[in-house]
C-alpha cells in the first residue's frame, strides 16, 4: 500500500512524525531529484528520533552517523559511488545488520545490496512548490543477484 502526503516545508515535523508512525522497517530509501528535499526530510526525522546533532548530506563522506535517543542513525548518500563494490568495501552489510536506522539517498546505486525489508520514500516537488511524499513498504526477493 502506498501512502501519499502533500506538504509545505513548515510542516516537516508533522511529516517526520507520520513517517515514523508508518514505516515498518528501519531501512528507509529516499528517492527524488536533486533539490526535492531528501536531506531536509532526513534532518526532520532525525530530530523526531531525538537527535540533537546538526545533520547534513554526506555527499563526500558517503555516511554520517547521528546519535538519537537510545539508537543511532546512519545517513548515506550514494550519489558519488562509482559501483556497488565501493559500498561493500565500506561495510554496508554491517550497517544493515546493526539494528540501527539506515537512511539512504540515491539507493538505486546499490540496489542489489539492499536488505529485503525496506521502506521507500519518494519525494517530488509540485509546480506550486508543495512537496509530495509517497511512502510504501517493500519486501525484496531474496533471489536478487548479489555482486
Amino acid at each position: 500500500m502506498t501512502q501519499e502526503l502533500r506538504f509545505n516545508l513548515n510542516e516537516l515535523s508533522d511529516v517526520a512524525q507520520t513517517v515514523l508512525k508508518n514505516v515498518q522497517s528501519k531501512t528507509l530509501l529516499f528517492y527524488g531529484d536533486m533539490g526535492a528535499g531528501k536531506t531536509t526530510l532526513i534532518s526532520a526525522i532525525v530530530k523526531e528520533l531525538g537527535g540533537i546533532d546538526k545533520t547534513s548530506s554526506p555527499t563526500f563522506s558517503i555516511v554520517n552517523e547521528y546519535k538519537v535517543k537510545n539508537d543511532s542513525v546512519y545517513h548515506f548518500d550514494f550519489y558519488r559511488l562509482k559501483n556497488q563494490y565501493e559500498a561493500l568495501d565500506m561495510g554496508i552489510e554491517d550497517y544493515f545488520c546493526s539494528g540501527s536506522w539506515n537512511f539512504l539517498e540515491w539507493p538505486n546505486k546499490i540496489h542489489d545490496l539492499l536488505p529485503p525489508n525496506i521502506s521507500i520514500l519518494e519525494l517530488s516537488v509540485a509546480d506550486d512548490g508543495t512537496r509530495i511524499l509517497k511512502l510504501s513498504e517493500k519486501i525484496l526477493s531474496d533471489e536478487r543477484s548479489k555482486i
